[in-house]
Order: C-alpha cells, then sequence, then structure tokens
C-alpha cells in the first residue's frame, strides 16, 4: 500500500463502525490505494477518485460487498465480472464479494478495470442516458393518460427523473392488478406536481 497520507480518517471511522466486511473492505481500499486514487466519504460509502472523478465505490451489504464503478457500463469487462444492479440502472456497475480470498485472487484484475476506469473519466466518456421517452409506459398508466388530460399535463410537467420514478415504480409489478392499484394510489401525488419522494 502507498503512503497513509493517502488514508482519509472519515473512511477509517466507517470501517471501524462497519457490522460486517471489514477484513474485506480493507482489502478492497488497498486496492484503490494502490492505484493512486484518492479517498474520501461520499453518500456514507468510500469513494475513491482521480482528479475530482468518481471512480470506484466500496460498499456492503446483506449477502455480499462490491466495488461500484461508477461508469462500469463504459468498462470493457474481459473477465465477465460486472453486474448490473438492475435493469434500471445505467451507468454503474459491480464485482461482487463474499470473503477475501475472491478479493486477493481478481486484485490484478481490478487493479486493470480501475486504470481502464481512470482512462474512461481522462478521455471524457460519458455514459449515454436513457431519457424518459426511451423507457416504457405501461399499459395501464397509458390508459389512465389518455382518459385524463389533467394527469397527463401533470404528469408531463414533472422531471424526467420523477417521471422515470414512477415509470420504474408501476411497470415493477408483475400483475395488472397491482400495477393498477400502484397507479390509483400515486395519482393524487402526480396530479399535485410531486415526485414519490416529495
Amino acid at each position: 500500500m502507498k503512503k497513509n497520507h493517502q488514508m482519509n480518517p472519515g473512511v477509517d471511522a466507517l470501517f471501524r463502525e462497519a457490522k460486517q466486511w471489514r477484513e474485506e473492505f480493507g482489502k478492497l481500499r488497498g486496492i484503490a490505494l494502490d492505484c493512486g486514487l484518492t479517498e474520501d466519504v461520499k453518500w456514507y460509502q468510500a469513494c475513491y477518485t482521480h482528479e475530482g472523478n468518481n471512480i470506484v465505490l466500496i460498499h456492503g451489504f446483506k449477502e455480499y460487498c462490491a466495488y461500484l464503478f461508477f461508469k462500469g457500463a463504459l468498462l470493457k469487462d474481459p473477465k465477465g465480472i460486472l453486474i448490473q444492479q438492475t435493469k434500471n440502472v445505467q451507468g454503474p456497475r459491480q464485482v461482487r464479494f463474499t470473503n477475501v480470498k475472491e478479493i486477493t485472487k481478481l486484485a490484478p484484475v481490478l487493479k486493470a478495470y480501475i486504470r481502464e476506469a481512470v482512462g474512461v473519466e481522462k478521455a471524457g466518456l460519458k455514459v449515454k442516458l436513457k431519457t424518459t421517452a426511451d423507457f416504457e409506459v405501461p399499459e395501464e398508466f397509458q390508459k389512465r393518460l389518455d382518459k385524463n388530460p389533467a394527469l397527463k399535463k401533470a404528469f408531463e410537467a414533472l422531471t424526467p427523473g420523477r417521471q422515470r420514478a414512477y415509470l420504474f415504480f408501476f411497470s415493477g409489478a408483475k400483475q395488472s392488478v397491482t400495477r393498477e392499484s400502484r397507479i390509483e394510489k400515486w395519482l393524487p401525488q402526480i396530479l399535485k406536481g410531486k415526485g414519490m419522494d416529495d
């Protein structure tokens, strides 16, 4: 590992408070620092940057811990280890681990991916994000929009992010009856011009 001055005390505290994955976090941290990244705390997670650009985040879940590459969708991924968390996640990709041995074995590959991610930033590459128009409007919601001009106007007045949140949520239900009840529940919020989190 490189000199300790690269270690951020905020990250030390974060890892000390971790209920699980401490050893794994330490290993992932060492790999990121070996690559010369700057360590910071963002979104209550250990975040590693290059010249101010986010490269990779370390986070832990119940079943696994992970590296999250912010622009993972742009990486080549010759080892096939990058995971798209859900179909709605556009740019970020995870590499998941359940023990230190897996991390140690993959260390050279992770370093190569980090170098490539830094290259992506240096080249100024951007993930081409889908617009709201690229997302499917569930049939049940489309019918409501067609029948109710006030609802259509209110929905179109929402920010693209709020529109997408509703579309993701409505389409997330497998059964039509569930989609209908979700739409019914959130109609008043849409008509008030509010997003799901407002």
